[in-house]
């Protein structure tokens, strides 16, 4: 992922390099049922999304809003993390990060993680019109990475990703469900070109 410029006044200048940030962390080999628990930690709280686990960034890295009131939601943006569930959780939560999204999908069992409430602007599109009308889904892997694609990952983000649409009356298509490479402005390549849009939409439409 890649440097965000300074798109917007000062309030948005915090949105900073999410490939610097969330690049590169090296895959070790342990498995799923040791890396902590998604809720470690976390205060129980109402999630947007019932099946999501509440895990909350740090108020210094989004803006507070009242969306749809605010600004209208149209899009939904697909990212891909690179680097692990946990640690994208981790840089989240740390306020020096500056960088956020709605929702973490886990690779290995498609469990989502909420970040930012839907009402919330996170910091994820490094573009601030496309971040005020925008729900940011980040996954866990690496582009270059297909087998971090799995079944469950799909499948999870997907009905995820349909729950949005229906409450926001977003159209369940490419124009309206896009990838982060496709943000005006940005130099990001997620998800990637081992992502199976084909396939992501079907489940999008049939969730």
């Amino acid at each position: 992922m890649n440097t965000h410029r300074s798109l917007v006044p000062t309030r948005t200048r915090s949105l900073l390099d999410r490939r610097r940030i969330l690049k590169g962390a090296a895959l070790t080999a342990v498995p799923y049922s040791l890396l902590p628990d998604a809720r470690a930690g976390a205060t129980a709280q109402p999630v947007d999304y019932r099946a999501a686990q509440w895990q909350p960034a740090a108020d210094a890295n989004y803006t507070v809003s009242e969306r749809p009131g605010d600004h209208a939601i149209d899009l939904v943006v697909i990212h891909v993390t690179q680097t692990t569930f946990a640690q994208a959780l981790d840089i989240f939560r740390n306020p020096k990060k500056r960088v956020s999204a709605h929702y973490v999908v886990r690779s290995g069992d498609g469990q989502v993680a909420q970040c930012v409430r839907e009402s919330d602007i996170a910091w994820h599109a490094g573009n601030w019109e496309y971040n005020t009308r925008s729900v940011g889904i980040e996954h866990e892997g690496w582009v270059d990475r297909p087998a971090y694609f799995t079944d469950a990952l799909y499948e999870r983000s997907a009905r995820l990703t349909a729950s949005v649409c229906e409450r926001y009356g977003i159209p369940k298509d490419r124009a309206h469900i896009i990838g982060h490479h496709e943000v005006p402005g940005t130099d990001h390549t997620d998800p990637g070109p081992s992502w199976d849009w084909a396939r992501y939409l079907k489940l999008v439409d049939s969730a």
